[in-house]
């Protein structure tokens, strides 16, 4: 079968993730991952994001389909439960939303830049070479700094459960499917 250029968006995964460790402005381009799977879910009412285009997905199915990385399970029914599932997605708001709380408080002058990226929302990274101050205001960057922590923060998980089981096991539970799914169904609801 003749690959499509879809087919290497793995390469963006990884480069994301590279630049932003480098330098964390890159981190806004983020927003590709978060803005088109929502307009693609709203304009044609299906999924094809998550099943073509997801990056995150297509370098998850290369390291444990093609290199092996995966022990190939089964996931658990709890993980692939409505429950778990919305959940995760109501979490990982709270968390979004937290982060740009922070970003407006940076905004605001009401705190100063925070240069860390936080891993799995606990764990407290220093970033601070990432970043060297701009033009912009200091709320780009805390923006920067918090988009990349649930960037990161998802790719680890994603790699995690990639491992112990499935390769896209992540594409079960990832908040990004679970709402391009509400809105698929919605829409269709709509059609009837």
């Amino acid at each position: 079968m003749k690959k499509k250029w879809y087919d290497y968006l793995w390469i963006f995964s990884l480069t994301y993730l590279f630049l932003g460790f480098f330098n964390i402005l890159f981190a806004w381009l983020g927003l590709i991952c978060f803005v088109l799977p929502l307009v693609i879910s709203i304009g044609q009412g299906n999924k094809a994001y998550c099943n073509k285009y997801c990056g995150r997905g297509q370098l998850f199915s290369l390291l444990g389909g093609r290199l092996g990385l995966s022990r190939k399970h089964d996931m658990p029914k709890w993980m692939k439960s409505k429950i778990f599932r919305y959940g995760f997605l109501i979490f990982f708001f709270a968390m979004f939303f937290l982060m740009l709380w922070n970003t407006y408080l940076v905004f605001a002058g009401e705190t100063t830049l925070a240069q860390k990226v936080t891993l799995l929302w606990t764990f407290r990274l220093p970033w601070h070479w990432a970043y060297h101050g701009t033009l912009f205001s200091d709320g780009v960057a805390q923006f920067a700094f918090g988009f990349y922590s649930v960037m990161l923060t998802s790719t680890v998980l994603g790699f995690f459960t990639m491992i112990l089981f499935k390769p896209r096991s992540w594409c079960v539970y990832c908040p990004m499917g679970t709402m391009t799914q509400l809105i698929c169904k919605t829409k269709h609801k709509e059609v009837r």
